[in-house]
């Protein structure tokens, strides 16, 4: 079946009630004093399947076309500026990720501070529906807001992702409801992290080709293989035996004129590195030495957000890497908006070094990996931080971390006032790297005079 024309989706909203009376999963923070409007609106439309035309291969070169179409209602959760001025004209439109077995909405402070709008796509089916014995989807959260949804099935949340991002676009139908709030969009940017970066690999190779429907895209801790295209397969985090999510091992394509940028933990590392690539004029990618697939200060907000929402956390096995990829995919995001507006391309940063066969990350004397992005944490260490974890499964994404005893401290320092120097010298050599923005240098460098390691 080729290419069809589809019709617009049907926009409603804000949506409001419900036994809950707010959305699942909105900031824990209030917005408005940032200058920002949360609200949550209901999508319907027909989304397309695809089906591949030809093998798909690990160059990413992938062909496919629509097979079918099928109806849904889903819903999309938009923070945009109050202010029009305070637009930068690019909507972030966010895979959120269902590992979890509920929906996870990627944070990046740059998305609020650099004037983004951010929407944040329900567009898998255990997002909406749960899985399992005790499903905890956006129906059985709050089955009077959510009863209306309808999802046919993951073999769609290509289309669905496509759609959502036209109702949200430029080309938008802004009457009789904008969930835009009348902003002047420009661009699209298409964000995904874990299991939706492997969905979004998906996209990028086979269906941004078909569509043309992102200008830039934001893959982040991504093992480096595509999801199943054309199949409804879901991944139950509870299951006894839990259906593979990643597919095909494969790289991504750049030959789409567009800008691609991949940020990574060293979680991924071992993965990723049979699907690594050259960078090149729309291609970006960086690793984050130290950083764990989820960090100890993405634990902090994650916990507090689903202790709100009433929904489970998993127990983390061994004390988690305080490294966190995601100052770094803050910084990528801002560097993306700049390249797709005529500016240079993001700084070309060294990968994670690998050596021996089978090949494994090399090491410092504190064990911590060499080479990669190199956040102040790293540079200057009071701790083996790694996002390599000897457990296995969903336990091992929170890495490891190993505090130094006070010795060792004392040998590589003196004192506190020496640490918070150099180690304040390493966030300024990361903000000149182009890898962290000034705000969260002086975060980092704020929490390390207040630590107490000595």
């Amino acid at each position: 079946m080729t290419t069809q024309e589809t019709a617009a989706p049907t926009v409603t909203g804000p949506i409001t009630g419900g036994i809950r009376g707010r959305p699942f999963a909105a900031s824990l923070d209030d917005l408005t004093p940032l200058g920002y409007v949360e609200e949550e609106f209901f999508v319907e439309g027909e989304a397309p399947g695809y089906e591949a035309t030809a093998d798909l291969g690990p160059d990413g070169r992938w062909e496919a076309e629509e097979a079918d179409r099928a109806h849904f209602v889903t819903r999309v959760l938009v923070q945009r500026p109050s202010d029009p001025t305070r637009f930068n004209g690019t909507v972030v439109v966010g895979w959120n990720n269902v590992t979890a077995g509920y929906e996870l909405l990627a944070e990046l402070p740059s998305i609020l501070d650099e004037g983004f709008a951010y929407a944040c796509a329900s567009v898998q089916q255990v997002g909406v529906d749960g899985v399992g014995a005790s499903p905890q989807g956006l129906r059985a959260w709050d089955p009077e807001r959510y009863g209306p949804l309808v999802h046919p099935g993951d073999r769609y949340s290509y289309g669905i992702l496509s759609a959502l991002a036209r109702a949200v676009g430029p080309q938008r139908p802004s009457s009789p409801l904008d969930p835009m709030g009348g902003l002047a969009v420009e661009r699209l940017v298409a964000l995904g992290a874990s299991q939706s970066a492997a969905r979004l690999a998906t996209y990028i190779n086979a269906v941004q080709p078909v569509t043309s429907t992102f200008d830039g895209f934001l893959v982040l801790i991504h093992f480096g293989s595509g999801a199943a295209l054309s199949d409804n397969a879901v991944f139950d985090p509870a299951g006894p035996r839990t259906n593979p999510i990643f597919r095909t091992r494969t790289k991504l394509r750049d030959d789409l004129g567009v800008p691609i940028m991949v940020v990574n933990s060293e979680t991924e590392t071992p993965a990723y590195l049979a699907a690594r690539q050259d960078d090149s004029d729309a291609f970006r990618f960086w690793e984050v030495a130290g950083a764990a697939h989820v960090s100890a200060p993405q634990l902090v907000r994650r916990v507090a957000k689903t202790a709100r929402d009433g929904v489970p956390s998993r127990e983390i096995p061994l004390p988690p890497s305080h490294i966190s990829y995601t100052p770094a995919a803050s910084a990528a995001l801002g560097h993306l908006q700049r390249w797709m507006t005529g500016g240079p391309p993001p700084p070309a940063q060294p990968r994670i070094e690998m050596a021996g066969d089978p090949a494994t990350i090399r090491r410092d004397e504190h064990g911590n990996a060499v080479g990669g992005v190199r956040m102040p944490g790293v540079e200057v260490p009071v701790a083996h931080n790694t996002g390599v974890s000897p457990v296995e499964g969903l336990g091992g994404l929170t890495g490891f971390h190993e505090p130094f005893e006070r010795e060792k401290l004392v040998a590589l320092y003196g004192d506190h006032p020496s640490y918070v120097a150099r180690f304040s010298q390493a966030a300024a050599a990361a903000v000149s790297a182009g890898v962290l923005r000034p705000s969260e240098a002086d975060e980092l460098i704020e929490d390390a005079r207040n630590a107490a390691p000595f």
